[in-house]
């Protein structure tokens, strides 16, 4: 029997919300992730940085994984916007706002060796 190898490594960072549903699709597609928890260091976030072995022909299957469920999206927030001469906020009505999340930044590394002990 021929073992496969993998000659691929993606490295995912992902927003800490996201994280749960791009694993459960990368596992329900054959893909085994290790999570690192991590923290971003611009705007002090939490998120979650997946490594990902894989051979080269299902690169682009695990790329799609990620890009269709951690890619960015747009979500609507409420939020007061008071005017400089109101100080209750309780006073002022919501109104929604469209604002971007999500996302991943993927690296995809070359794997000269793997071993497992």
């Amino acid at each position: 029997m021929e073992q496969q190898t993998n000659d691929k490594m993606i490295l995912a960072i992902l927003q800490g919300d996201d994280y749960d549903s791009v694993v459960r699709e990368l596992n329900k597609n054959g893909f085994y992730v290790t999570l690192l928890n991590t923290m971003g260091g611009f705007l002090r976030k939490r998120s979650v940085t997946i490594m990902i072995g894989l051979e080269s022909a299902r690169l682009d299957a695990a790329l799609a994984i990620l890009k269709k469920r951690a890619g960015q999206r747009t979500e609507t927030v409420y939020r007061s916007i008071m005017p400089p001469h109101i100080s209750e906020p309780s006073m002022m009505p919501t109104v929604p706002l469209q604002v971007s999340c999500g996302g991943v930044t993927v690296f995809v590394l070359d794997v000269s060796k793997m071993e497992h002990f």
